[in-house]
């Protein structure tokens, strides 16, 4: 199971549109994951029609439209593995402990908020990933996104992919 992991989008207020880089990794996963921060819904329906599935939830810029459709934080079991989606964890520092905490039935925490990728493993076990933006790279080098894949019950091949600066 192919997965395309999305944060931060801010279509249309950083970006008009996602970079086509973006929507060829959509048109390769099963599973597409947006941790929030959409602004408008626009895109929500784009990546709904054009994803083979759609896991996503609001982030602090998403108004009362996207608040309906989505939830805070999203649940799903992809092959075995327990995944949650959220848009704010709050502070880096203690993140992995706060987050085995909050979540301690999950193997994979996919987060935003922050615009900074991240890969880490709580004391638990608990994968903690944010793939940065695809579209506004605030004090990071480029804009980013993640890829990954699910095989016999594991999460596998996590890969950071920079965007070309635009």
């Amino acid at each position: 199971m192919r997965l395309l992991l999305l944060a931060d989008t801010h279509v249309p207020k950083r970006a008009r549109v996602l970079p086509e880089e973006v929507w060829q990794a959509v048109d390769k996963a099963d599973v597409v994951i947006h941790a929030g921060d959409w602004v408008e819904v626009a895109l929500l329906d784009e990546l709904a029609a054009r994803s083979r599935r759609l896991i996503g939830v609001y982030g602090n810029n998403d108004g009362p439209e996207l608040r309906k459709r989505l939830p805070e934080v999203a649940r799903e079991e992809l092959d075995g593995v327990r995944l949650a989606v959220v848009h704010e964890t709050g502070a880096a520092k203690g993140r992995e402990q706060r987050c085995a905490a909050a979540f301690p039935d999950t193997d994979v925490l996919v987060f935003g908020h922050s615009h900074i990728p991240w890969d880490t493993v709580a004391d638990n076990g608990l994968r903690l990933l944010n793939p940065g933006s695809p579209t506004d790279r605030r004090r990071q080098p480029v804009c980013t996104y993640l890829t990954a894949t699910i095989a016999k019950g594991r999460l596998r091949d996590v890969e950071l992919h920079p965007l070309p600066r635009r």
